[in-house]
């Protein structure tokens, strides 16, 4: 059963906001179509490891991006990292679609497009890389990077759950 995380305060972070995509939505009614805009952003803070996704709907596009940073910072999770890369490969999957991260040298950079490259920039994780299995949808990309990202575990957490010393982990 996984832990019970707790929820981060915004206000103690230097979040920078990058918006993933903007989809335009059409409603078809009775009197004609009702246009509005969806906006997938993704919030972090490089220096602390700390992101957050969220999406929002509006009439307009700024708008929409507002709401999608403001439902963004009420989504905030820590990750683990080990100096600008990731402690280990990891196999993040939601719905369809499946995100593989491996850790890299330095000065390897992001191997990574679209979806996946927004979040590990805003994760401040400089040397990664990736492979986007499955489906496209940014979505479902971006809730597979995070469940990689959550699956993450440093040494000594690694050698505190075994019972041993952290350098038998």
């Amino acid at each position: 059963m996984p832990a019970i995380r707790q929820r981060l305060d915004p206000n103690q972070y230097q979040l920078k906001d990058q918006v993933v995509s903007i989809n335009r939505v059409t409603k078809v009614v009775k009197g004609g179509k009702n246009l509005s805009f969806s906006a997938l952003v993704v919030v972090g803070d490089p220096a602390a490891a700390v992101i957050g996704f969220g999406s929002g709907k509006a009439k307009e596009v700024p708008q929409a991006i507002r709401k999608g940073i403001e439902a963004a910072k009420k989504n905030l999770v820590h990750i683990q990292r080990s100096e600008a890369s990731i402690p280990h490969v990891s196999l993040g999957r939601f719905g369809s679609g499946r995100v593989l991260l491996k850790p890299a040298a330095a000065g390897t950079g992001v191997i990574a497009g679209g979806a996946v490259r927004a979040v590990m920039e805003s994760a401040g994780i400089a040397n990664v890389l990736t492979k986007s299995l499955g489906t496209t949808n940014p979505h479902n990309v971006i809730r597979a990077t995070f469940a990689a990202l959550l699956q993450l575990r440093d040494k000594q957490a690694v050698a505190e759950r075994r019972g041993r010393p952290a350098e038998e982990a």
